[in-house]
């Protein structure tokens, strides 16, 4: 990676800029305290981001975290996430992340680094995203971390050619979620890709998703 830009983000700091996409919609960075090493960009960034700081504490290379804020709307959240719902949308929503967002961050802090050190995260409804960003962007995201994911955006069929490596988990206590994240597995592990398929104790919501991300994080970059 090149050295970044003196851009005045002190290690260990969230960094929160608005854009004009939607009418004003945030997005916030997680600055690590050591020199990047990996990125991982993430729906529901208002949740999310702040889960970085607990990377300082495992044993994973030092990693940017860039989460895009969820709509206030559920609906328009779900629409943003998952192309099968409004196209257009999604479509606006993900040009939004794959080009603005990541150019933002490549200036803002300096990060410019290959597919290999760059994953597309999320839980739930932005797990969807996560594999939907990973799937049609292979050229750009080499991971997906995906915690529960919802429904909404199913395996494609056939699936493509080049395919992200893969970590998938999700509770015995949410069996819906659980279904979701074992057809990703199977679909993608049937497709070539390198997929790690986790089935943990826990229900669906923060703590569980939160605990699992440094697992994922070293999984996805060393650790």
């Amino acid at each position: 990676m090149e050295e970044g830009p003196d851009v005045g983000a002190r290690p260990g700091e969230l960094v929160t800029e608005t854009f004009d996409y939607d009418g004003g919609r945030q997005v916030t960075a997680y600055v690590p305290s050591e020199p990047a090493e990996a990125i991982v960009f993430a729906g529901d960034g208002q949740l999310v981001s702040p889960w970085a700081g607990d990377l300082e504490a495992a044993d994973v290379p030092s990693t940017v975290v860039v989460g895009i804020h969820r709509a206030a709307d559920e609906t328009v959240r779900l629409h943003e996430y998952s192309p099968g719902f409004d196209p257009e949308r999604f479509a606006a929503h993900e040009t939004f992340l794959v080009e603005k967002v990541r150019r933002w961050a490549e200036a803002r802090f300096g990060v410019a680094l290959p597919r290999e050190r760059t994953a597309a995260f999320g839980v739930s409804a932005s797990a969807e995203l996560a594999l939907a960003l990973a799937v049609r962007h292979p050229q750009l995201f080499g991971t997906v971390l995906c915690a529960s994911p919802g429904a909404g955006y199913r395996p494609p069929v056939p699936m493509p050619g080049r395919l992200p490596r893969a970590y998938l988990v999700a509770g015995t206590q949410e069996p819906f979620f659980l279904e979701n994240a074992q057809r990703w597995a199977t679909a993608l592990a049937g497709g070539g890709a390198e997929v790690v398929m986790e089935e943990r104790a826990g229900s669906h919501g923060d703590p569980f998703w939160r605990q699992e991300f440094p697992v994922m994080v070293a999984w996805a970059f060393g650790g």
